[in-house]
């Protein structure tokens, strides 16, 4: 059992990593705020049955995770909402032209160089939800098999197999931009 006085020792290091993964998520940097205060908010409630020894990490991306399933379920009820001004912050696929700047750069970077942010998020964005997710957790937030699986709360076979679909489909979906812009040439087999 876990101390709730030492919540914020323990909790607050992995906010910014909470928060990146909550805009990915959500795309939006105010849903994204609301999310992890929501997350940390329900955090701290439960920590006193949390067991100390175990991944707080893991803990509480699952906790963020959930939530964020229980907003989309609840938004899929709603009607649809627009607001003007949104901006849309994909971090990992802005920094590649940061990347560009270092010495001997990976194949994947050198790749990413010919796509547009745009064309690469409408890609996962294209992913069936739960193969997104599984992708951004293991992808983009490092997460081993074992560590989604707790978070999804799925057997370490079905992450696998989520993140293996959604890996294919992102490919097939990038790889038709690379035809359309005429980076690799139409394969028959394709």
């Amino acid at each position: 059992m876990a101390d709730q006085a030492t919540f914020v020792e323990d909790a607050m290091d992995h906010m910014q990593g909470l928060y990146t993964a909550a805009l990915r998520m959500t795309h939006k940097p105010a849903d994204a705020e609301d999310l992890v205060q929501e997350t940390y908010l329900k955090a701290y409630r439960a920590y006193g049955g949390f067991t100390e020894g175990t991944n707080l990490r893991a803990w509480l991306y699952r906790i963020l995770t959930n939530s964020y399933i229980n907003q989309y379920r609840a938004k899929q009820r709603r009607p649809d909402e627009t607001t003007l001004g949104d901006n849309d912050d994909f971090f990992l696929y802005r920094r590649v032209d940061e990347l560009g700047s270092l010495v001997g750069r990976s194949a994947e970077d050198e790749l990413f160089g010919w796509f547009t942010d745009d064309e690469v998020k409408a890609a996962l964005d294209s992913l069936p939800e739960n193969f997104r997710l599984a992708v951004l957790l293991a992808d983009v937030q490092g997460f081993a098999y074992k560590e989604i699986a707790e978070i999804t709360d799925v057997p370490v076979g079905t992450v696998m197999s989520r993140l293996h679909r959604g890996r294919k489909a992102l490919h097939k979906s990038l790889y038709n931009h690379a035809v359309d812009r005429g980076i690799v040439p139409v394969s028959s087999e394709a």
